[in-house]
């Protein structure tokens, strides 16, 4: 199975917080505890207009994964802050492969020169996916607290565009 991937839009929010929302319920992966709606993922969309989101489809138009960039609000305006998920159970299927190269064309094409990642330190499959993807370790967070109050390290990883 080869997933399209294809611009995502604010009628793509509602599956886009479905998707998120079985992420963050499984736990352990994402620094997000708190569910989110269909109103929080539009609000994300047009929060900034650099932001670029990416979807991958299956044949029957199902939602396998979801990524996005937007400008890192400390690091600069040239340097795109990415997430990236895919759906429960579909991991390693070139969800995320095919993700990552449309998101690294839109982002040189929307001149950024850099994606940074912040991957929790204990996900292990995060790690993977950025590393096989060329990103680089560049640094880590120590004690970041999540909403739940849980402190997780974060890797921080970079990919030069």
């Amino acid at each position: 199975m080869t997933p399209s991937v294809r611009r995502a839009g604010v009628l793509d929010a509602r599956p886009i917080a479905e998707l998120l929302n079985d992420v963050i319920a499984r736990g352990g992966t994402t620094a997000m505890t708190d569910p989110v709606t269909r109103d929080d993922i539009a609000a994300w969309m047009g929060s900034d207009p650099r932001a670029i989101w990416h979807l991958a489809e299956d044949d029957g138009g199902d939602l396998l994964g979801f990524q996005w960039v937007d400008p890192h609000p400390a690091l600069g305006p040239e340097v795109a802050q990415i997430a990236s998920f895919a759906r429960v159970g579909k991991t390693g299927l070139g969800i995320g492969s095919a993700l990552f190269e449309a998101t690294k064309a839109a982002c040189r094409a929307a001149g950024y020169s850099w994606i940074n990642a912040e991957i929790r330190a204990d996900n292990e499959s995060g790690l993977t996916y950025y590393q096989s993807r060329g990103f680089e370790d560049h640094g880590r967070i120590r004690d970041y607290r999540l909403a739940n109050g849980q402190t997780v390290d974060k890797i921080l990883k970079r990919y030069d565009l």
